[in-house]
């Protein structure tokens, strides 16, 4: 399986996670909220989903709402497939939410693992912010080292161009720090009852965005400068 489709795999089980889904609405879905999906096509996604269904994590029903029956009777064509995630599907995508290792912090895997970083427990969204932040931090070292060395080659709209790659790395690592923050504040104190400060280590527990107005995070197609 190839990297890209393994995070389809991914997005899609969670996407059916939340509800079933006709194709359609998973596509939209995938292209609306993750962003790193938009150029994806139907003839990419319904072989990921027969794969799923194959494998037993997904189920495949006629459609039931008043809508889909109306077409269907209108049109003489069959009715829409709904896809149903299963229990052994959830189980599969619980385990891939639980996963932390190097595939977990780059561009586009990172985006669609923070797009559900709300089904996702506390320590695992620690891990995985932590190693994306490590990865741009060594990716931000060898920018500035390869800009040192090639500076007198480069045309100004050439070094130009290097900089803004190394702002927008900068700038998403800003975020990452904010991000750490919040989940450690989140960790650590919780108000209480009476508005004080009480120590809480739920790992379940959601650690809260930064305000509004803050460093923004990546563009969520993933395009961080390499």
């Amino acid at each position: 399986m190839s990297r890209r489709s393994g995070i389809l795999e991914f997005a899609v089980l969670g996407l059916l996670r939340e509800s079933p889904m006709h194709g359609y609405e998973l596509r939209k879905r995938l292209n609306t909220s993750l962003g790193v999906f938009r150029a994806f096509s139907y003839g990419t996604l319904y072989p990921c989903l027969k794969t799923l269904v194959a494998n037993g994590w997904l189920i495949e029903e006629p459609g039931n709402t008043p809508e889909d029956a109306l077409a269907t009777t209108l049109s003489g064509r069959r009715a829409k497939i709904v896809y149903r995630l299963t229990a052994e599907g959830k189980e599969h995508f619980e385990d891939l939410l639980s996963q932390t290792g190097p595939d977990a912090y780059e561009d586009e895997h990172f985006a669609a693992r923070f797009a559900f970083f709300g089904q996702t427990s506390r320590d695992v969204r620690m891990r995985v912010l932590e190693g994306r932040r490590s990865r741009l931090e060594e990716r931000l070292e060898k920018m500035r080292a390869s800009l040192a060395r090639t500076r007198e080659r480069l045309d100004d709209y050439t070094l130009e161009l290097q900089r803004h790659g190394m702002e927008s790395v900068e700038r998403e690592v800003r975020w990452l720090n904010e991000l750490i923050e919040s989940e450690r504040a989140g960790r650590d104190q919780r108000p209480g009852p009476d508005g004080s400060a009480q120590h809480d280590n739920t790992s379940g527990e959601s650690g809260g965005l930064p305000r509004p107005g803050g460093t923004p995070g990546p563009d969520p197609s993933g395009d961080t400068a390499t």
